[in-house]
């Protein structure tokens, strides 16, 4: 009995240290399968998780510092609960981040449209952001980041199959991405795909982040309703950033700049068949200053004010700073790639205007 007892207690032990010496590295990696994976397993890359829902919970008990990255193989991956990352017992800085990227990325020679990971929200709308009900018929978070210092690359983002708008006074709505703490600093999204339907798969708004240091780069928001909204900050969110993004036919906004500060740097983007270019902040203090884009074909260029339910109305335009390099045409669409089995499938055809600002999934 004894030897049983003491065996148990040495097993225990063992356990205990490689869990602690997993967790003291200066840096981790999870992996996730959709097929194969298995959430009981550890997340390598031999023994892959099954859902970004564990990964998350392992992100959040880990104990230490240094970089964690959490890959995600070619699949579907369907989320029943908002996936939070809220480690309060990890630090992470500029060099060493979080990131939750694909595990084969745009830029690399075995990539193709196929193989990014589907992100795809099937949780209740019941989500109460910042603790509070919801008073337009229900909404849901997909990833939720609340933490400093994180990338999230390479991912293909869909909203939610819900019916957006069922009466008169309701929107509901799935945001894929967020960010709600205030003060947190660097957040970095670059070349995701973000798609939606307006009947069938609606995509609110791709990227909700509130909080200092937002770049995003890279991306296409295709058919969405809102691309990004820089939301709340206790101070304008300085060093933010939208550049080499690719918006393609939404039927909200693309830039929401409430929060942003006056250095906010818009570049290199292609903007065609929009509802909305911009919305500023009601109170119309902020200018910003836009270079080298092609905005092609819109309804209204500058709203201020707005919300989930309305995009507010009319602004001063002359609170976008165009720079010379920068084309605007109120009508015209460009040209798109539709076949799904070219490597640049929904970018702007080669040699078609706007194709030379390299705006789309590729660094290169």
């Amino acid at each position: 009995m004894r030897t049983k007892i003491l065996l148990r207690a040495i097993v225990i032990v063992i356990l205990t240290t490689i869990q602690t010496v997993a967790y003291s590295q200066s840096s981790i990696e999870f992996f996730i399968n959709e097929i194969n994976g298995n959430d009981q397993k550890p997340g390598t890359k031999e023994q892959p998780l099954k859902t970004l829902n564990k990964a998350a919970d392992l992100v959040n008990l880990a104990n230490g510092k240094g970089a964690i990255t959490v890959y995600l193989s070619e699949g579907i991956y369907g989320l029943d609960a908002t996936a939070t990352f809220h480690p309060a017992n990890w630090h992470f800085t500029k060099e060493q981040r979080l990131t939750i990227r694909a595990e084969v990325l745009p830029d690399d020679a075995n990539w193709d449209p196929g193989k990014m990971p589907v992100i795809v929200s099937t949780m209740p709308l019941n989500f109460k952001p910042y603790g509070n009900n919801d008073p337009l018929g229900g909404t849901s978070y997909g990833i939720q980041i609340e933490t400093e210092h994180v990338t999230i690359q390479g991912l293909r983002v869909l909203g939610t199959p819900v019916h957006e708008r069922p009466k008169d006074g309701m929107v509901r709505r799935n945001y894929p991405i967020v960010r709600e703490g205030r003060n947190l600093d660097d957040l970095r999204i670059t070349q995701c795909l973000f798609m939606g339907d307006r009947q069938a798969i609606p995509n609110h708004l791709a990227i909700l982040a509130s909080g200092q240091g937002v770049v995003v780069d890279h991306c296409i928001f295709y058919h969405c309703k809102d691309a990004v909204v820089f939301w709340f900050s206790d101070e304008p969110a300085k060093n933010c950033e939208v550049h080499h993004n690719l918006f393609i036919g939404n039927y909200g906004a693309n830039v929401w700049s409430w929060s942003a500060a006056e250095d906010l740097k818009f570049y290199n983007n292609v903007v065609t068949d929009t509802n909305v270019f911009w919305i500023l902040n009601r109170d119309e203090k902020t200018s910003f200053s836009l270079s080298n884009s092609l905005i092609s074909g819109y309804t209204e260029l500058v709203d201020k004010g707005g919300g989930p339910a309305g995009f507010g109305e009319k602004a001063d335009p002359a609170k976008l700073k165009l720079g010379k390099d920068v084309i605007l045409k109120k009508e015209g669409k460009l040209q798109i790639e539709e076949d799904q089995t070219k490597r640049n499938y929904l970018h702007l055809v080669s040699g078609t205007p706007g194709s030379e600002l390299k705006a789309g999934l590729f660094n290169q």
